[in-house]
């Protein structure tokens, strides 16, 4: 249940990756810390094991009573690396430090002599301003001198003989004596032995879980497995999935579908996704689907593609109801990816991708393809895309998606049995195009490109020109192939041989000295103008622009 969830999710919350501190102790490469890592790792495989022997095997699906079984109960191991690593722990075994008090008698004494050299050593300094009756007298260590006698300059005239002069300084003189000498050389000692032992020690807990390494993996392992399904079950609760149907039919069917990804972007701002239904199978196991860009296609196209995967997982899905049949290879092509780098244009990337997946396919892949000969002239693409289509539809015979903006391919629907028409439906709304994000069967009426525009940003002047073309083009039996010639479609000029006043544009007024600049410009031929005429004819030009 949720509270099972919770409990393994809030223990996994702390478990540090323990394979990887292990790879790191094996390659010599690492420290303390991945030693604590291994100790904390294996505690939180422990407990989840009591939890889960302690839990109704009867009410314990199989899979989850071995994951238990498997991470293993290892308070023997966790005990000994508690007793012997400190709580705050140094990066590297060399700077010392890391094992703790009571875990090792020998190490324990170099320390108290370390300790008590230090308690020797405030003694010595105590000592030493009351014979010298210099109270601000200091002894101090750095990494040069070692241990050495601060003493200020105003004081320098009660140093003793006995004093060895070391180091002067600005303010202050350096001094050190033969006790001194003899207490430092102590702590050096004591220092370096319990180092040296603490590195010792060190390599015997490294040997130690070297002989450890198969449990610690598998508790690894074990830890991993769970965490992946507890995340897929809090998932699953949080976003309201369901448990997908999947078995070895050739089905395909799924109500409310949603995007795992855009439905949680979503969710941010405040937008509901609407879910869509997909069935192919049987009269429609592919689907040709249409129009316009924003409306949805794609994202369409990828959440039936991820609701497969996250099906054959082993995870719940985002949908109302999910029914799969065992999906043998999906296959995708979807946006442009570019590989210029070696030469390869967007369409020949494009072309390389389809290829693939008509070589792959089989009766059991999903394909998804999106806009499939976009990437070349219109009658190329179209042409391309209408055998890739037939091509899916009567070789390959496998479940798939077909996006597209060419709206002819729907004619194939006449003559493919199990070929189906879907578009993605719009509404006109006061002049303005609502995305419904809804599938439905039936094609689309038309591309609304010139309305995407207009959300996009392009200028009205560009928009209003856009629509005229096109209506003309609309007119033209709506056809590229009408033999549109520059007087047919005056895309230059204002009414150049067309009788509709639609197509009038104003003539723009030009500047005076523009315009001057022009008639000189059309009484030059270029081709019988010497070098020097043509760069006389550019001064008076940029004299004319000049003065205008």
């Amino acid at each position: 249940g949720e509270g099972m969830t919770q409990t393994v999710r809030d223990r996994l919350r702390h478990c540090p990756d323990m394979e990887r501190a292990l790879g790191r102790l094996h390659m010599q490469r690492g420290g303390p810390r991945d030693m604590q890592a291994i100790a904390r790792g294996l505690e939180v495989a422990t407990h989840l094991h009591g939890v889960f022997l302690h839990l109704d095997a009867a009410s314990l699906p199989e899979y989850l009573a071995a994951i238990g079984r498997q991470a293993g109960e290892h308070r023997r191991m966790v005990e000994e690396l508690s007793r012997a690593l400190q709580d705050e722990l140094p990066m590297l075994a060399r700077d010392g430090g890391f094992v703790r008090a009571g875990y090792h008698a020998a190490l324990d004494e170099f320390r108290m002599l370390q300790t008590e050299s230090k308690r020797l050593i405030a003694a010595l300094q105590a000592r030493y301003a009351g014979e010298t009756g210099i109270a601000t007298l200091k002894i101090k260590p750095n990494n040069v001198l070692g241990y050495y006698i601060e003493i200020t300059r105003k004081h320098e005239h009660k140093v003793p003989e006995g004093f060895i002069h070391r180091q002067t300084m600005k303010d202050a003189l350096r001094y050190t004596t033969t006790e001194l000498a003899e207490l430092e050389q102590k702590i050096g000692e004591a220092a370096d032995r319990a180092l040296k032992l603490e590195l010792e020690i060190f390599q015997t807990l490294c040997e130690r879980i070297g002989e450890y390494a198969p449990l610690i993996v598998k508790a690894a392992r074990a830890l991993a497995a769970l965490d992946v399904y507890a995340a897929l079950a809090e998932l699953a609760s949080v976003q309201r999935y369901v448990r997908p149907v999947v078995d070895d039919g050739m089905a395909f069917s799924i109500t409310g579908g949603r995007h795992p990804v855009v439905e949680k972007a979503m969710e941010k701002t405040g937008e509901r996704f609407i879910g869509n239904a997909c069935a192919l199978g049987g009269k429609e196991r592919l689907w040709l689907l249409t129009g316009p860009n924003m409306a949805g296609k794609s994202t369409f196209l990828r959440q039936n593609a991820l609701i497969a995967v996250l099906a054959q997982m082993g995870s719940f899905v985002p949908a109302e109801s999910a029914h799969i049949g065992v999906v043998d290879k999906l296959f995708s092509r979807v946006g442009a990816a570019d590989d210029l780098a070696r030469g390869r244009s967007t369409f020949m990337v494009e072309m390389v991708e389809t290829a693939t997946i008509l070589a792959q396919a089989g009766e059991r892949s999903l394909v998804i393809l999106d806009e499939i000969g976009r990437g070349t002239a219109t009658f190329d693409g179209l042409s391309i895309a209408w055998a890739v289509v037939e091509h899916l539809h009567n070789a390959i015979r496998c479940r798939g998606l077909f996006a597209t903006h060419y709206h002819e391919l729907t004619h194939l629907a006449e003559t493919l049995s199990s070929l189906a028409c879907y578009t993605v439906r719009v509404r006109e709304w006061q002049g303005k195009v609502v995305f419904l994000h809804e599938v439905a069967a039936g094609t689309a009426d038309k591309s609304y490109g010139i309305h995407v525009a207009r959300l996009a940003g392009l200028p009205s002047a560009v928009l209003g020109r856009a629509r005229q073309v096109l209506k003309i083009l609309e007119d033209q039996d709506n056809s590229p192939a009408s033999g549109l010639t520059a007087s047919g479609l005056p895309l230059f000029s204002g009414n150049n041989g067309v009788d509709s006043p639609r197509m009038a544009l104003p003539e723009p007024e030009l500047p005076e000295a523009l315009q001057q600049i022009m008639v000189l410009l059309e009484g030059c031929d270029p081709d019988r103008m010497s070098p020097r005429e043509a760069h006389d004819l550019l001064y008076r030009i940029k004299e004319m622009a000049e003065v205008g």
